[in-house]
């Protein structure tokens, strides 16, 4: 950097003095940068602009924020937590929170899920419980399990790991020459034609997880070690689970021996009305991961959820020496397990998992009164959330659903993701039955806009 960009003065919290250096994840960094939206505080159910105005957040930050923003209570314990202990090492030392923390999550998992792992984001976790599946077998003596499964148009991370279970096209051919070996691809459960406009879980689609029989033929189940899936395919654009197709998966896997994964770090702490989506569905997944709504996006955290028998196979040789290489600087930081002790006393005292249940047949019901307007072909919900997809415009495929979501911030004030041709939206759980109707009048207005 030159002596006259160094020199030049940082200006205050709300006005961004410069936008050339920061190099920015998942954007469309060129148009960004000549039309910037950039918020400078938030409350609640609000993101604020530095000149005051307003942002409806509907998507809870990046699927994370669901107590809403800036809780006093989880505030508070963040501050009170950096003036009593900052940091402290999570290799051979520990400090009390992380064990309260992570014995509150196990109780909160389904089954026996009880031993945590802490990773500091979604992507971690995910390349953490693949690394778990693999060395698991590896001590059980089975090293030739070592292919992992995963789904088209699934998300799981940036992570090599995550990007070769991955099925997003675009994450996985920038960097296809360095992709993991040994994967192989569920289809994806999707199928406009059988499943357009549906609330809630579809009810074709069970018989695609039938696929896996195919896989373990071709492979082998002696070269398998895992299956992982989200609950609900997010990123992507929302794609719910059909009716009994995770308990067909559950079934596969257990009569061969393979450990099942479910990718959580959306899914998890309310989104679907439950504490994991393993619960709404009646499923127990060997692996859980989680991330984003742990903190409600305050500080950055993660983990991975075990079974006692994956945890207690690490469990052998010399007692002095460490049983699972793997671990990062920032695992239970002191601050991430405040703020997170913090979160879920908020999802407890206000009932926000029971809260998100309610909500559901309303939230539905208001996001599918959208079905109609110009260029919408399909609309899905599941839990507090949502899919549009949009009919693309002739010369550029996502231009519609990009232009939406700028519109939406600048013209009509709120903050609708866009994923391809898809407008998603995942409020915070304290999203009122007022802010719903809102949120629907301002799309409505927008998908109008953009015809």
């Amino acid at each position: 950097m030159s002596k006259s960009s160094a020199a030049t003065p940082i200006t205050t919290f709300s006005q961004p003095n410069d936008l050339e250096a920061f190099w920015m994840p998942f954007t469309a960094e060129r148009a960004f940068k000549k039309n910037p939206r950039i918020v400078s505080r938030s409350k609640d159910m609000h993101y604020f602009t530095y000149d005051g105005r307003a942002i409806l957040d509907t998507t809870a930050g990046l699927w994370c924020c669901n107590a809403g923003h800036n809780r006093d209570p989880i505030v508070e314990a963040i501050k009170a937590q950096a003036e009593t202990l900052d940091y402290s090492p999570p290799f051979q030392f520990a400090h009390p929170l992380g064990f309260q923390l992570a014995s509150r999550i196990a109780q909160m998992a389904p089954g026996d899920l009880d031993h945590v792992f802490f990773v500091n984001s979604g992507s971690e976790a995910v390349d953490t419980a693949l690394k778990m599946a693999i060395g698991y077998f590896q001590a059980k003596g089975e090293g030739n399990r070592c292919r992992l499964i995963g789904r088209e148009r699934g998300y799981h991370g940036i992570g090599f790991g995550g990007i070769s279970v991955g099925g997003m096209v675009a994450n996985r051919k920038a960097f296809a020459t360095q992709l993991l070996p040994h994967v192989d691809h569920l289809p994806h459960t999707y199928n406009r034609a059988e499943q357009a406009f549906t609330k809630g879980e579809p009810d074709w689609g069970a018989h695609l997880a039938d696929d896996l029989e195919r896989i373990v033929a071709l492979h082998d189940a002696s070269t398998i070690a895992a299956v992982i899936v989200e609950p609900m395919a997010g990123s992507t654009g929302v794609l719910p689970t059909p009716k009994g197709y995770l308990k067909r998966l559950r079934d596969i896997c257990d009569k061969y021996g393979i450990l099942l994964i479910f990718d959580e770090v959306i899914s998890g702490f309310g989104r679907l009305g439950t504490s994991f989506a393993a619960e709404r569905y009646g499923v127990t997944p060997d692996l859980i991961t989680f991330a984003k709504g742990i903190t409600s996006g305050t500080v950055p955290m993660g983990g991975v959820i075990a079974r006692k028998h994956i945890h207690d196979a690490f469990m052998k040789g010399p007692e002095h020496m460490v049983e699972f290489f793997h671990g990062y600087t920032y695992s239970a930081h002191p601050l991430a397990c405040a703020a997170a002790m913090a979160t879920l006393d908020v999802y407890r005292d206000e009932d926000l998992f029971e809260r998100a249940k309610r909500l559901e047949p309303i939230w539905a019901d208001a996001i599918h009164s959208l079905k109609g307007l110009p260029n919408v072909l399909d609309i899905r919900t599941v839990g507090l959330t949502a899919a549009i997809d949009l009919a693309s415009m002739p010369d550029a495929f996502g231009k519609r659903a990009y232009t939406a979501m700028h519109r939406g911030f600048e013209d009509y004030g709120f903050m609708v993701r866009n994923t391809g041709e898809t407008l998603a939206l995942t409020p915070p759980l304290v999203i009122s039955e007022a802010q719903i109707d809102e949120t629907v009048d301002k799309l409505g207005k927008l998908i109008r806009a953009v015809a």
